[in-house]
């Protein structure tokens, strides 16, 4: 690996300012900006702006045929509250970097200064920053885009911090890593009353009270068996917030989470059924729509195989590790590559990602890089 010390010193402060100036999905606007402005003096061969969004890929080219190799990052923070008291900590009341994604951000653009100061030896090196991945809007945005298809990659590479496991260990396996997941709104509409004459009205109230545990029965199986099946009830509104108006309208929002996505056509049916005939129980209209898709996310075993060699000849230690129930759009390369991504420990006492006082450890940077470094020299040399 070329990366000095001073790299390192210049890397870290990079992520930290990254940390300090978090976007949220598809605002990312001044990041994709910090990334361009952080490796325009790495000399890369193409730049291109507007993937999916606000997306950048930075391209590195040997001038020789060969393959290419995607590595992704992700741009987008966010919309929680940072409580931790780094110096660095967030500046933007609300939204804040508790994934990770800043240093994956930082990885990547380790891997730009090495690929500047030596390109592949054959092929091209991509390094693509990924808008919108906490929404599951990004990736699919991306590969759709037409400027993409155009870069058509053989190979994409991507990883995750994980919290709780040791500092610098890896998982890493073979088929499903990630879940597939979407969130389901429903909207149940009746008619307003007084709230003397509540019979005069058509009230949600019996049937939210019927629908959320019902919703949470579907859940069944798990991760060990391949089954598993997971509904939970993340919101609940009914009404105003007034004492004189017997309700007319409520919403329920559910999480449903499979390991496959011909599991989650299942669940959708299901979920759909239920809702139908306990909203026409109660006389009540119902709409249902979905936010935040996400497809299982599953590892090419090529792919992975090249991620378990670079472990090796980098010394990382890595296990199997298992099959992880939340989700990760990173599984929409899959379709457009051999893809495969993997879980590098960020240490066994951190908070959770998603927590208000997580932060990036910055040790990750170095180990990260070596792996994906291996990885590309293996492929292109």
């Amino acid at each position: 690996m070329f990366l000095t010390n001073q790299d390192i010193i210049e890397l870290t402060a990079w992520r930290r300012r990254l940390h300090a100036m978090p976007e949220i999905s598809g605002e990312e606007i001044a990041t994709a900006e910090e990334v361009q402005g952080f490796l325009a003096d790495t000399g890369p061969d193409r730049v291109v702006t507007g993937l999916g969004g606000t997306g950048v890929a930075v391209v590195y080219d040997s001038g020789f045929p060969g393959p290419t190799v995607l590595f992704r990052a992700e741009l987008d923070a966010l919309p929680i509250e940072e409580v931790g008291t780094p110096d660095h900590r967030s500046k933007i009341p609300g939204k804040g970097h508790m994934c990770g994604h800043d240093g994956h951000m930082a990885m990547l653009a380790a891997l730009g200064r090495q690929f500047g100061r030596e390109r592949p030896k054959r092929g091209r090196v991509i390094l693509l920053f990924q808008p919108a991945e906490e929404t599951g809007a990004g990736a699919a945005a991306v590969v759709a885009d037409a400027n993409f298809r155009e870069m058509a990659p053989d190979y994409s590479f991507s990883l995750h911090n994980m919290p709780g496991l040791p500092l610098g260990n890896a998982w890493l396996k073979d088929g499903i890593v990630n879940c597939a997941s979407r969130g389901l709104r429903i909207s149940l509409a009746g008619r307003t009353a007084h709230a003397s004459m509540p019979e005069t009205g058509i009230s949600p109230v019996p049937a939210v009270a019927t629908l959320m545990p019902a919703l949470t029965a579907l859940s069944q199986g798990s991760i060990a068996t391949g089954d598993l099946v997971l509904a939970t009830v993340t919101h609940a509104s009914i009404g105003e917030p007034a004492f004189g108006i017997a309700p007319g309208h409520a919403e329920v929002w559910v999480t449903l989470r499979t390991m496959t996505d011909s599991q989650m056509e299942a669940l959708t049916t299901r979920a759909e059924n239920l809702v139908r005939e306990i909203s026409a129980a109660g006389s009540l209209e119902c709409e249902m729509d979905y936010h935040d898709i996400f497809g299982h996310c599953e590892n090419h075993a090529e792919a992975a195989g090249m991620l378990r060699v670079a472990m090796d000849a980098e010394g990382v230690p890595h296990d199997a590790g298992e099959t992880m129930r939340g989700s990760e759009d990173f599984g929409r390369f899959a379709s457009v590559s051999k893809s495969a991504m993997f879980f590098l420990g960020a240490g066994e006492n951190m908070p959770n990602l998603h927590n208000p006082n997580y932060d990036f450890p910055d040790d990750l940077i170095p180990i990260g890089t070596r792996i994906f470094t291996r990885v590309a020299r293996d492929i292109l040399g």
